[in-house]
């Protein structure tokens, strides 16, 4: 999007109005092929215009530079042969002077209209939706660079084989039968061949012989990645009288997304064990932040039909106690009358006790299953609701007062 932008300093208004177009399914059969993006875009006329967005292939030597700086990175060898585009591929290539990103000059885009403005809006929608396909699937950039998957993979595999094919005759790294380097240049025959493999007991042996004769040295499992994932912007709204509106799924994507990454992370919750009640106040709660959250409560109270106070209630209390607080502020017991004594003196003179309470004045004690005390305040006057007023204190603690 920015090298698009870097051509619409002339007229800058076609950006948001193609951005409206691709919102709103006015792209039709988008393709991306080697080098160029074709699609059919639905504008005023009955007949679809015609977009052709192209960006420029990488040269032969560029991609030998390419195959050779993704093969000498271990890590990102294994998650590209694997199928997966790992993290920091982008900053790798630029450090050996390859833009695996278009910059300005490298994208091209053509239309059918006879809008005279580069890009029209047609031909910015067009681009909006390949930012949203290039997130669902990178290797599509190298796809744009001049490569399928399967050709890229291919040539990996080759480096691969070939690397392990001179460390055990000493052959000049990557030569082919004709004596050729293996890289872009090479032919296919020889470059992209099938990887026939290599014996596990060979590649056992060999990881021994690295670790010294020892334990095998086994490789080591990646790092998540330092942050949550960043779903996807819809390139069009859910149809009308659903319910359901672009903001509720991105907020239920990131969501999901928050809690993948936890749970790589060692969280032993996936929260799939909630009811829905507990889901709502988890999800309320991770809503409160500086600025209070107020307008996504609000939202979300509103698709959950409840008020927003009950919800902002709920929330407090799942931030403050997580399930337990939450059923303090819904639900009774019978707690043992040894215990409730201690919050009688907890909270002073004249406190009432009633099954799990403690109640003076607008300040209130509630005694969770798990032992410890949920601080609760009035809110409003005479027989305003009960809302949480902070995190919990052991029972046996002073700062319960």
């Amino acid at each position: 999007m920015e090298a698009l932008e870097q051509r619409a300093r002339l007229d800058p208004n076609r950006l948001p109005r193609g951005r409206t177009y691709a919102r709103t399914g006015a792209v039709e059969e988008l393709e991306v092929r080697a080098g160029e993006v074709v699609a059919a875009v639905q504008g005023s006329r009955a007949e679809p215009y015609r977009v052709t967005v192209r960006v420029r292939t990488y040269s032969d030597k560029e991609w030998d530079r390419t195959l050779g700086t993704l093969a000498s990175q271990a890590g990102h060898l294994a998650s590209l042969l694997d199928g997966e585009m790992p993290p920091g591929v982008a900053d790798d290539l630029a450090a050996a002077k390859i833009d695996l990103l278009p910059v300005a000059g490298e994208v091209q885009p053509r239309c059918s209209c006879p809008d005279w403005a580069e890009p029209c809006k047609h031909s910015a929608a067009v681009c909006y939706l390949v930012a949203d396909t290039l997130d669902a699937d990178p290797f599509l950039l190298f796809l744009m660079r001049g490569r399928d998957r399967d050709s890229l993979l291919a040539g990996l595999r080759a480096r691969r084989a070939a690397s392990a094919g001179v460390a055990a005759s000493g052959r000049a790294p990557y030569a082919t039968e004709g004596g050729a380097a293996d890289g872009a240049g090479a032919s296919q025959a020889t470059s992209w061949a099938t990887d026939a493999g290599l014996n596990a007991q060979q590649a056992w042996a060999r990881w021994a012989s690295l670790s010294g004769g020892g334990s095998p040295a086994m490789p080591v499992i990646p790092l998540p990645r330092a942050r949550p994932g960043r779903p996807t912007v819809l390139a069009v709204d859910p149809p009308a009288g659903l319910g359901i509106t672009s903001a509720s799924l991105q907020s239920l994507a990131s969501d999901a997304a928050q809690r993948a990454w936890e749970m790589a992370h060692g969280e032993r919750s996936t929260g799939l064990e909630l009811s829905a009640a507990q889901d709502l106040a988890r999800r309320a709660a991770a809503m409160i932040g500086p600025s209070g959250g107020r307008r996504e409560i609000l939202e979300l109270a509103s698709a959950a039909g409840i008020t927003a106070r009950d919800l902002m209630h709920h929330a407090l209390a799942w931030r403050d106690g997580g399930s337990e607080g939450l059923f303090v502020l819904l639900e009774q017991w019978e707690a043992p009358p040894e215990v409730m004594a201690k919050g009688r003196a907890l909270l002073g003179q004249g406190a009432t006790v009633r099954r799990n309470r403690v109640t003076l004045g607008a300040r209130q004690l509630r005694l969770g299953r798990d032992g410890r005390w949920y601080p609760f305040r009035r809110s409003g006057r005479g027989t305003g609701a009960w809302a949480p007023d902070g995190p919990p204190t052991e029972a046996d603690e002073p700062a319960a007062r």
